[in-house]
């Protein structure tokens, strides 16, 4: 964490002031390069996920996952020989209103403009299913969805199902129920009117956690800097003033110094 403080700080220095979406973005463009971005793409070149003419509408969870794939497809859009439209779309179940002001807060600081639309459906599944709901919850939720999207008019629905996702639905089919199936990468819906994609098929959790991780850094020392304006530059001119005398252990090299 200390190291990515540091990253930033001098970051910072160098660049300029950007908005937490800029940054995230930059991130993306640069320290993420090779883990996130360069997977990306050969996803929806592997897999033709992206043509000509497309409408593509990216679902909107609010997780880590989703929100990484509003802005792979923010940068994507740079890219002016791709032709396609893309908008973000999310769903309220149901939740409540200091998440959705939460919710609304995170998308509006990473520059995500996103179209939320109300549905009832923990209400009908608590109701339908009190001791078991997250299943028909999950079902109910994918089903609205898809309508929306269809409803719309777009031709493709972006979801933000990862590596990990692909390998733990495999592992359950295979489990439990005796068969090889999953997740793939491009799937046409059941009405046949749009197909939903995966763009992050290729690309690990563990790098999407590091890249979230990544960020929060940059958050908080935003958040801090309103009430203490400096603290960037304390932070840097820390590094030269180390006082050995006032810390539990150190290492030099690959030897600990001061380990109980």
């Amino acid at each position: 964490m200390v190291k990515h403080i540091i990253i930033y700080c001098i970051y910072l220095f160098l660049g300029g002031e950007m908005s937490k979406g800029e940054l995230a973005l930059e991130s993306i463009r640069t320290t993420y390069r090779k883990k996130i971005w360069s997977k990306f793409i050969k996803a929806v070149k592997d897999f033709e996920l992206i043509e000509d003419g497309d409408r593509i509408a990216v679902g909107v969870s609010g997780g880590k996952d989703s929100l990484l794939l509003c802005k792979l497809f923010q940068e994507l859009k740079k890219d002016r020989s791709k032709n396609f439209e893309v908008a973000f779309i999310s769903m309220n179940p149901g939740f409540g209103a200091m998440d959705m002001e939460q919710f609304k807060k995170n998308l509006e600081e990473l520059d995500i403009p996103c179209e939320i639309f109300d549905a009832n459906v923990w209400e009908v599944a608590f109701r339908e299913d009190p001791e078991g709901p997250c299943f028909l919850c999950a079902k109910m939720r994918r089903g609205v969805l898809y309508n929306k999207v269809e409803e719309l008019g777009y031709n493709k629905l972006a979801l933000g199902h990862h590596f990990d996702d692909v390998v733990e639905t495999t592992m359950i089919n295979m489990f439990y129920a005796g068969t090889v199936k999953t997740m793939i990468p491009k799937v046409s819906s059941t009405s046949g009117k749009m197909a939903v994609i995966r763009p992050l098929v290729y690309i690990k959790e563990k790098d999407i956690i590091a890249y979230t991780q990544r960020n929060e850094i940059k958050n908080l020392l935003a958040e801090i800097e309103k009430a203490n304006p400096n603290v960037k530059q304390s932070i840097f001119n820390s590094m030269k003033n180390i006082n050995i005398d006032y810390v539990m252990g150190y290492t030099r090299g690959n030897k600990n110094k001061g380990d109980m």
